[in-house]
């Protein structure tokens, strides 16, 4: 098993390196996205030099726990939006949107897939390329991986999953993001465990899950990440962000200016700790990516 002496199984997909995005959006302009293969080998190969063994995985669960996170509809576009969009004369080379839908007024559904790639894109850094979506199940699969291996007894298990999932909405990709690793993760835990925890420790704030559990009391929502007030992403993080209906108050974000030293960035997360322990969850998703 994996890292024997902390009893940590570590798992790992080579499905992941199906994923090579090209440009992104940013700052009117393009760049290269920084999300290669290269990072998770480099981060299998630091695990190995640690004394860690890491598993390769590539076992499906189906799309049953995708569904339960994830809109039909999105989960349709993923999964077809690259060979439509392929059949359009002069398109790219990975699906982007160039239109954002604003969705102020409920309506239709975009027959397109311009139009839909609108519906279901936040901004301009998660394209869709030819393999995207396989990929992107792979890691979902992971999560869900690491879920049973807790479910059949493991005290821990960590899933190195790439894409990331924590700005992917039910029904939005965005982020670099297209399934939300870690939401999956935890509403499988959910059909045992009467009440689940996530802890966010990433600089981003995880607005996507966030948003899916929002308006629930039995998943508790926990982060701790870079001020978005300057920060992607932006519209989601502030601390006044606390949930709402039978959610409210199950919601807790701790932004962090920038530069925060060791001192106060440990203050803060025990701050996280101490909700955590008051909410008295039955099993934990920690979400952690490096960017």
């Amino acid at each position: 098993m994996a890292g024997h002496a902390s009893g940590l199984q570590i798992l790992h997909t080579p499905l992941h390196a199906l994923h090579r995005p090209g440009l992104l959006g940013a700052r009117g302009g393009w760049r290269t996205s920084r999300d290669v293969p290269e990072r998770v080998d480099a981060m299998r190969a630091a695990l190995g030099e640690a004394g860690f063994t890491v598993q390769d995985s590539t076992v499906s669960h189906g799309l049953a726990p995708l569904a339960r996170v994830h809109d039909a509809r999105y989960l349709d576009f993923l999964a077809t939006a690259h060979a439509e969009w392929s059949a359009l004369s002069g398109a790219s080379a990975e699906v982007h949107a160039n239109v954002f839908a604003m969705r102020r007024h409920g309506g239709g559904y975009p027959r397109s897939v311009e139009g839909r790639a609108a519906f279901h894109f936040h901004d301009q850094l998660a394209p869709i390329g030819p393999t995207t979506w396989e990929a992107a199940r792979a890691a979902a699969d992971l999560a869900v991986e690491a879920a049973e291996r807790v479910l059949r007894g493991a005290r821990c298990a960590y899933a190195l999953c790439r894409p990331p999932g924590h700005h992917a909405y039910a029904d939005m990709a965005g982020g670099g993001t297209y399934l939300n690793n870690a939401a999956i993760a935890a509403e499988h835990l959910r059909q045992r465990f009467a009440r689940v925890a996530v802890l966010d420790l990433d600089v981003h704030h995880g607005n996507g899950t966030q948003d899916i559990f929002w308006r629930r009391a039995d998943v508790l929502f926990v982060s701790l990440h870079r001020d978005p007030v300057d920060y992607h992403p932006f519209f989601a993080g502030h601390a006044d962000e606390r949930g709402e209906g039978e959610g409210e108050g199950f919601t807790l974000n701790l932004p962090l200016p920038a530069g925060t030293g060791d001192a106060d960035y440990l203050r803060q997360l025990s701050r996280a700790l101490e909700r955590i322990e008051r909410f008295a969850p039955e099993a934990l998703v920690a979400v952690s990516y490096t960017h």
